[in-house]
């Protein structure tokens, strides 16, 4: 009975450890702006949660114990918003963030003097908890259906527009999961096909506020939509798609559908003219 109940403890220490995930981001002296070597480390931890089904993220910030309460409290909050401003760039989704708050100063334990600059610097930062849904959700193998593909053999008219199912864009980047290639081969080979038919390819991001576009990962501009849409161009090209029969465009988060945000990062084929054979 000894092994089994330590195994069980440890299994309950490992499941409760895989309930959240935390990160620092640290600051200089009385500022907000993350700075470049904490901005790689905190898309770096973006990267590891990309694919995590999230409850919810947590946010807070702090300050060293220096300054009065009420400018502790502005800048805690400052740094708070700072981050939240790179989750949303970086599309993802705002309404898990539900707590983003300044919690103002850490006050400095008494210490060595020779620590205290340390002891103060690592209290400038902002902590960051992601919640995981806990238990995870059973993953659903769905299947593909080629609903895109009827489409575009059917009967086509200008103003059409017809979403590209199943071609999902990894978070932050204008490139394709790897699954979603083989799709974009059977659409390519359709318009291939049909050398009548003009389109512009209309790119969309998610989770950014108003209508402002991400940021591409890759690059580091904020042109997210109008990247993903240039990467089926591209793509299309190279798979003997002639260039003057398409466009492409950003379409930013002007159209968000409304559903889960991974369905926001899409593309989009507006048929602009249909040529007589």
């Amino acid at each position: 009975m000894k092994p089994l109940f330590i195994l069980l403890c440890l299994t309950f220490q490992v499941s409760f450890a895989q309930k959240e995930l935390k990160h620092e981001v640290y600051f200089e002296t009385d500022q907000h702006d993350i700075p470049e070597t904490e901005h790689s480390r905190l898309l770096l931890f973006l990267s590891k949660i990309e694919d995590i089904d999230i409850e919810k993220v947590s946010i807070y910030g702090f300050t060293d114990d220096r300054g009065s309460d009420n400018y502790n409290l502005v800048l805690s909050q400052n740094r708070a918003d700072a981050i939240k401003e790179v989750f949303s760039n970086n599309e993802f989704d705002e309404s898990k963030m539900t707590n983003v708050d300044g919690k103002g100063k850490i006050l400095v334990n008494i210490i060595k003097e020779n620590d205290l600059n340390k002891i103060r610097g690592l209290n400038r930062k902002v902590e960051i908890i992601v919640t995981p849904v806990y238990p995870p959700k059973p993953k659903e193998e769905k299947p593909v259906v080629d609903k895109t593909e009827d489409l575009l053999k059917g009967d086509l008219k200008e103003g059409d527009k017809i979403l590209l199912d199943n071609l999902l864009f990894r978070t932050g980047y204008s490139y394709l999961t790897k699954e979603s290639k083989g799709v974009l081969d059977r659409i390519a080979e359709i318009l291939v096909e049909r050398t009548n038919v003009y389109f512009t390819i209309e790119g969309h991001v998610c989770c950014t506020q108003g209508e402002r576009d991400a940021i591409d990962r890759k690059t580091k501009k904020r042109n997210l939509s109008v990247a993903r849409a240039k990467y089926i161009y591209d793509y299309l090209v190279d798979k003997g798609v002639k260039h003057y029969r398409m466009k492409f465009v950003g379409m930013r988060r002007k159209a968000p559908l409304g559903g889960e945000p991974q369905l926001d990062r899409r593309v989009e084929i507006l048929v602009t003219r249909i040529y007589e054979k």
